[in-house]
C-alpha cells in the first residue's frame, strides 16, 4: 500500500485508502506500525478512533490524508457529519474480518463499502476464516485471491500450551501458584467478563502482584496508559477482557493465562497468540472446571490436538501469606475475650447465662387475658389498679386546662378522672348509630363514645 501510494497526492478531505480496525487499540497500533514503514515517504496519516477529542482528527483530515485508520463508529460519525469524503479511496482494508463480524460492525462495513468507489482493492485479513467470512469475502470482493501462510485456526508451533483442571473456588489460587512457579516476565491474564478482569486485578494487587487491567468499560486514555505501562515494564501481569485478544502486538510477552475458557475456540487461537510472536517461544496456560469440558472440546478439535494436562499444582499459601494470616488469627484470638466481655458472653449458650434481672416495667404476668376480656371486665372505680412503674412525665408543658384530671393509669391507659371527652369535661358522647354503649350505668364523665376499631372485640351490638 505505501508503494502504491507513493504516487500520487492526497487532498483535503478524501483520503487515498482507508483500514478499518475493530478496536482503538488496534487502529493505534496499525498507526504506529505505518510511522515506521513510511519513515522515508511524504505520505500523511489518520488516525480516527472513539474516546478522545475529535479536533485534532477533524485538523488532519483538512491537510489532506494518504492513509485513513479508523474504528466503524468514528468514521460513520464524522462521515454523516459531512466531514469526510470516500469517492478518492482506492484501497480498502478490512482487519480482523472474524472480530468485525462476531462485533456486528457488518452493517456498517456495507454502508461504509457502498460510499467508496467500485473500483478499488479490497484486502480482509482473518486470524480464522468460518464460513460466515467466506460469505462476507464473496459480498465484497471480486473474484478474491486467497493466501494462507497457515492452516486457518493453527495455533502456533513456538506456544507450549497447557491445561489446569480445578475447583471453580481454588480458580484464583491457581492462577497465583503458577504465576509463582512459572518463570514469568510478563503476562497477560484473559477474562470472559469485565467485571471479572476488575476483582482479579485488584486480588492480584492485594497479594503483592504489580498488575493491570483494561477492559470496555475504560476511557481511552485509561486503556491507552495501561497498555503503555504494560510495555515498559511497570506492571507485569495484565487482566484483559478479548478487547485484548485481537492483533497486539507486545514484544517480550512470555506467559498468556486463560482465567476463563473462551465461549467460542476462536478467541482461544487469538488469545494463545498474544506470546510466541516474532520466532520467539512463549506458553499459554488456560485454567478451566468441570463446566468447562465442553468449551475445551471445541478448542481441541479446532487446534487439531488435546492440550496437555497440569498435575501438580501447589496451591499452598507463600510463607509472606502464611505469616500474615496466623498474625492476623492471633490477634483475633487476643481480641476474642474483650469482645466477649463487652456483649455480655452472649456466644455462651443460653442455660450458661447468668439471669439478668427485669425491671418492674418488664415483668409480664403469667397468663395475660384476651383483649376482648379486659374490655368486658374493666375494673369498677373503687378497685385499685395495678401496681407498675410510673411513667416519666411529659417534658412539654400544657395548659392547667388541659392537664387537670389527666392522671395516668396503669400502661398508659387513663384513669378513671380522664375517661370524658379529653378535655377535663364531663359531656357524654351519644354513641353512633348500630353502636349501643358499652353501659347504661356509666357515671358522669365515664367515656360513652364509640369503642376504637383495635379494641372492638366481643362487644354485643
Amino acid at each position: 500500500m505505501i508503494d502504491i501510494l507513493a504516487e500520487g497526492r492526497s487532498r483535503a478531505r478524501m483520503p487515498r485508502s482507508l483500514i478499518l480496525e475493530p478496536t482503538r487499540e488496534l487502529a493505534v497500533q496499525v498507526a504506529e506500525n505505518f510511522e515506521k514503514y513510511g519513515k522515508y515517504h511524504k505520505l500523511n496519516m489518520a488516525l480516527l478512533i472513539g474516546g478522545v477529542s475529535m479536533g485534532d482528527q477533524l485538523a488532519a483530515l483538512e491537510k489532506g490524508v494518504d492513509v485513513l485508520i479508523a474504528t466503524p463508529g468514528r468514521l460513520k460519525d464524522l462521515f454523516e457529519r459531512g466531514k469526510i469524503l470516500l469517492t478518492g479511496c482506492s484501497l480498502l482494508v478490512i482487519d480482523e474480518a472474524d472480530r468485525m463480524l462476531d462485533m456486528g460492525f457488518i452493517p456498517d462495513i456495507e454502508e461504509i463499502c457502498s460510499r467508496l468507489p467500485t473500483s478499488r482493492q479490497t484486502l480482509l485479513f482473518s486470524a480464522t476464516m468460518p464460513p460466515p467470512i467466506k460469505k462476507l469475502a464473496d459480498k465484497f470482493l471480486s473474484s478474491p485471491k486467497s493466501i494462507e501462510v497457515a492452516r486457518p485456526a493453527t495455533t502456533n508451533i513456538m506456544i507450549e500450551q497447557k491445561l489446569a483442571i480445578t475447583n471453580p473456588r481454588k480458580k484464583r489460587e491457581v492462577l497465583r501458584a503458577l504465576i509463582a512457579s512459572e518463570n514469568i516476565k510478563n503476562a497477560i491474564v484473559f477474562c470472559n467478563r469485565k467485571t471479572t478482569v476488575r476483582e482479579l486485578a485488584e486480588s492480584l494487587n492485594r497479594h503483592g502482584m504489580a498488575a493491570g487491567q483494561i477492559h470496555g468499560d475504560m476511557d481511552q486514555p485509561s486503556r491507552i496508559k495501561e497498555l503503555d505501562k504494560f510495555k515498559a515494564g511497570d506492571i507485569a501481569i495484565l487482566c484483559a477482557s478479548d478487547v485484548a485478544a485481537r492483533g497486539l502486538d507486545i514484544k517480550g510477552v512470555s506467559h498468556v493465562f486463560n482465567f476463563d475458557v473462551p465461549w467460542h475456540a476462536d478467541d482461544y487461537v487469538h488469545r494463545i497468540g498474544r506470546t510466541g510472536r516474532g520466532g520467539a517461544t512463549g506458553i499459554a496456560i488456560t485454567i478451566a472446571t468441570d463446566a468447562d469440558q465442553e468449551a475445551i472440546e471445541a478448542i481441541e478439535k479446532l487446534t487439531g490436538g488435546p492440550i496437555p494436562r497440569i498435575t501438580d499444582i501447589d496451591t499452598a499459601t507463600p510463607a509472606r501469606d502464611k505469616n500474615e494470616r496466623e498474625a492476623k488469627g492471633s490477634e483475633t484470638n487476643e481480641a476474642e475475650p474483650r469482645a466477649r466481655k463487652a456483649r455480655g458472653d452472649r456466644s455462651r449458650p443460653a442455660r450458661e447465662r447468668a439471669p439478668r434481672e427485669r425491671s418492674p416495667r418488664e415483668q409480664a404476668p403469667q397468663e395475660a387475658a384476651p383483649v376482648a376480656e379486659v374490655v368486658e371486665q374493666a375494673a369498677p372505680p373503687e378497685q385499685a389498679p395495678r401496681e407498675q412503674a410510673p411513667r416519666p412525665e411529659r417534658s412539654r408543658e400544657k395548659p392547667a386546662r388541659e392537664r387537670s384530671g389527666r392522671e395516668r393509669g396503669p400502661r398508659g391507659r387513663q384513669s378513671e378522672a380522664d375517661t370524658s371527652s379529653g378535655i377535663g369535661g364531663t359531656q357524654r358522647y351519644p354513641a353512633p348509630q348500630g353502636i349501643q354503649p358499652v353501659d347504661e350505668t356509666l357515671a358522669p364523665g365515664d367515656w360513652a363514645g364509640p369503642v376504637p376499631s383495635f379494641l372492638n372485640f366481643g362487644i354485643p351490638r
